[in-house]
């Protein structure tokens, strides 16, 4: 490497890393000041979850590996710090860059900060106001040590100058997952819609992951109820995620109507924009997922007691409903008979990757 360009780490780990990353890797591929490693926690290590990523988002191979897997939160969280402190040494890197809020984003950021390393945080500044989530956690402690700041929303620059971070640190720089929506949308899998017999706006799409939903046998009963109640009005397909299809299994859960409620295996990025694109309305508990929603013009069912993107819900792109049947019925035929028009911009213009590197660029040339 040439003794003039800068090193940059990447840390991810989870999908939703992995379509982020995705936006400024591209762009920094574009850049000749700098090399970038991406180093993969192996955080989700399922196939389907991780591998096909990085093929169909022509994200660059991951330079290492960590192959760390699942485990409690400090247990997983630990060996990751162990494993990143090994590369960084190693690699000697001018910047760590993170992304998000799971526990590989904490586990770069608290070594790149043991190591006085710059650290640079996307997508920062979110706050649910509910510590009892892990994701908030890593987020708040994430933000406290980086040296950059890159905020998506007005909301989240807001946040942060309230707790005290440094007005310099923070960069506006829009959402990055709007530029992969907008890239990506032309590239998108419509093959699934007729792999499963859909028709375009017939359909409800659904998506369980969160801990404080699939932990809970009282919150998942309450959600698979309203899903199987639906399923009477209208098709609802539900991408299940490997953690969620093995807690069901050791509930023994039974569909009760498979045919119009339908439970399929995780799938790839571009098959899930397809399926958003497609899609009458969205029941989840993803926070990339209800914004997704919002760039495809789709009502939003929030499977949450709160969420990060409280403009959506705001602007009535969004509803709240909990984990309660009652609640999610209601937001379904509210949306069905009043369907939100969908206006302006509240994630940027969709060149949130350049204006990231830009910054990077000017930061580790001063």
């Amino acid at each position: 490497m040439s003794p003039d360009k800068k090193k940059i780490l990447t840390i991810v780990g989870a999908r939703p890393q992995f379509i982020k990353a995705a936006v400024v890797s591209r762009r920094l591929k574009q850049a000749d000041w700098v090399q970038e490693i991406i180093v993969h926690t192996g955080q989700h290590y399922d196939p389907e979850m991780s591998d096909i990523f990085f093929s169909e988002m022509d994200i660059p191979t991951p330079g290492y590996n960590l192959e760390i897997g699942s485990g409690s939160h400090g247990t997983q969280t630990g060996k990751m710090m162990q494993a990143i402190e090994e590369v960084f040494l190693k690699e000697k890197p001018d910047c760590v860059l993170v992304y998000g809020d799971t526990n590989s984003t904490l586990a770069g950021a608290l070594v790149a900060a043991k190591l006085h390393i710059t650290l640079a945080h996307v997508e920062s500044g979110l706050r649910s106001g509910n510590k009892k989530m892990p994701e908030e956690i890593n987020r708040i402690c994430t933000d406290h040590v980086s040296d950059l700041l890159f905020v998506p929303t007005d909301t989240a620059r807001q946040n942060l100058l309230h707790e005290g971070c440094a007005k310099s640190s923070i960069a506006m720089s829009g959402d990055v997952m709007y530029d992969a929506a907008l890239f990506y949308a032309t590239k998108s899998n419509d093959d699934i819609l007729s792999e499963l017999g859909l028709k375009p706006q017939c359909f409800l799409l659904a998506t369980i992951h969160r801990a404080e939903n699939t932990d809970s046998p009282q919150r998942l009963d309450a959600i698979f109820a309203a899903l199987a109640e639906l399923a009477h009005e209208i098709d609802v397909v539900l991408p299940l995620h490997p953690r969620t299809k093995r807690l069901l299994a050791e509930r023994n859960f039974q569909n009760p109507n498979p045919e119009r409620l339908r439970i399929i295996g995780p799938v790839s990025y571009l098959q899930m924009i397809a399926l958003e694109k497609n899609c009458a309305l969205i029941a989840t508990d993803s926070g990339g997922v209800q914004k997704e929603a919002y760039f495809f013009g789709r009502p939003c069912i929030t499977l949450r007691d709160e969420t990060e993107w409280v403009e959506l819900v705001n602007a009535g792109y969004n509803r709240l409903a909990e984990a309660n049947k009652d609640k999610i019925l209601a937001a379904y035929r509210h949306f069905m008979k009043n369907k939100p028009e969908f206006k302006g911009s509240f994630y940027g213009k969709g060149d949130a990757g350049q204006l990231i590197v830009s910054r990077l660029h000017a930061y580790l040339h001063r």
